[in-house]
């Protein structure tokens, strides 16, 4: 089934705040990756707000991937939703 264009809207805003707190902090994706305990292609692919580059197909990082980079980051889990679904 295709993903609707409010999914692939909601992971690009994903990957957007991901990536800009990220930047915020001073860390590389490399460092936040590590803290994480994922691999730098998955957080590059979760900031582009993907999880398939060929396919083309939307991140949906599983919760406790969103709860280690909220926790990494800073961010209060509803804070980091409520910011990508306004």
């Amino acid at each position: 089934m295709p993903e609707s264009p409010f999914e692939e809207e909601l992971s690009h805003r994903l990957g957007s705040e991901i990536g800009r707190l990220r930047v915020d902090r001073g860390l590389s994706q490399e460092a936040l990756a590590a803290e994480v305990g994922i691999s730098t292609n998955h957080l590059q692919l979760l900031e582009s707000g993907l999880s398939d580059r060929r396919k083309g197909t939307p991140a949906n990082p599983r919760f406790t991937t969103l709860v280690a980079l909220s926790k990494a980051l800073e961010v209060d889990l509803a804070d980091l939703i409520r910011r990508i679904a306004e």
